[in-house]
């Protein structure tokens, strides 16, 4: 799994002209599943996004996590994460998960989200056409994969 961390002031989801989700601070998510992640991945990932300390504690160093923040999460799946570009200008998602594997891994990872900090999860819907917009906060931008564990 690679994600894509933002941490954001304001973040949403627009489907069809309408707006899906939306939240204020927190951290929005990118999720690209791979066709060889497994329930480990979810867990990792899940634990170390949980953790990290990317928030500006009162002397403005990112010292803090999004549970002492009070921050929300949003997650939107984005298969593109796993393009390679290796060959060609047409980028390859050869790697990237079919939908009846990616879904339940993406759905887990939103619950396993829910467990870990017992808030609401904001998301997309998986496979939908999605504008997301964003105001990341920062700016702050984290890349984490899980095979490689950073």
């Amino acid at each position: 799994m690679r994600v894509v961390l933002q941490r954001v002031s304001s973040a949403s989801v627009n489907i069809d002209g309408q707006i899906h989700s939306e939240m204020d601070l927190g951290i929005l998510i990118l999720l690209g599943i791979e066709t060889e992640d497994t329930f480990e991945d979810v867990e990792w990932l899940v634990s170390k996004i949980c953790g990290l300390r990317i928030f500006n504690d009162g002397d403005g160093k990112m010292n803090l996590s999004i549970g002492e923040v009070n921050g929300q999460f949003m997650v939107v799946s984005q298969f593109t994460l796993h393009a390679s570009t290796k060959k060609g200008n047409r980028p390859s998602y050869i790697k990237a998960a079919r939908p009846e594997s990616a879904i339940p891994l993406y759905e887990l990872f939103i619950k396993q989200l829910n467990i870990e900090t017992h808030t609401e999860i904001k998301t997309g819907i998986f496979g939908a056409d999605m504008q997301v917009s964003l105001v990341n906060d920062g700016p702050v931008t984290i890349l984490i994969d899980s095979k490689n564990r950073e």
